[in-house]
């Protein structure tokens, strides 16, 4: 009887592990299992410079969301599609930059917000974007004294 009960337990540790290391993978790798939704908007760039899906968007530095797709447009254009969480208003008039986190980190989108009382629904497109530096261009030019 004694062998008995001391498998279960040990079955019940091992089973009670498993889910805490799934609960645990879950949270740091900030995957969407619980079904944490918000609104998509778009923004349409000139250049995105690297920029990835899932990359972060950002407002004063916090996470508000992430890009979910981004494809070409008819016009040679960027249309960056964004999922922003629920709780966080964007007015109409929020200008969109393609940032990069230090000297050559990782892409992301910074949003700056705008001053109108007119709120952005889910699939509205910002207006107003700015695209990324680049950066190989500003030293090339430099370098090699190219002033346009």
């Amino acid at each position: 009887m004694k062998k008995i009960d001391m498998e279960l337990l040990v079955g019940i540790f091992v089973i009670a592990g498993i889910f805490a290391l799934g609960y645990i993978s879950v949270n740091l790798g900030d995957l969407d299992v619980w079904g944490k939704k918000g609104y998509t908007i778009y923004a349409e760039f000139e250049g995105i410079g690297g920029l990835k899906p899932g990359a972060s968007v950002e407002i004063a530095g916090v996470t508000v969301g992430k890009v979910k797709s981004i494809r070409l447009t008819r016009d040679y254009t960027a249309l960056v599609e964004m999922e922003i969480n629920s709780d966080v208003p964007l007015q109409d008039d929020a200008i969109a930059s393609i940032k990069t986190k230090g000297l050559i980190g990782e892409k992301y989108v910074e949003i700056t917000p705008g001053g109108s009382e007119h709120l952005l629904a889910n699939g509205d497109k910002l207006r107003e974007t700015e695209s990324a530096v680049d950066l190989e261009g500003l030293l090339s030019k430099f370098v090699f004294g190219k002033v346009e």
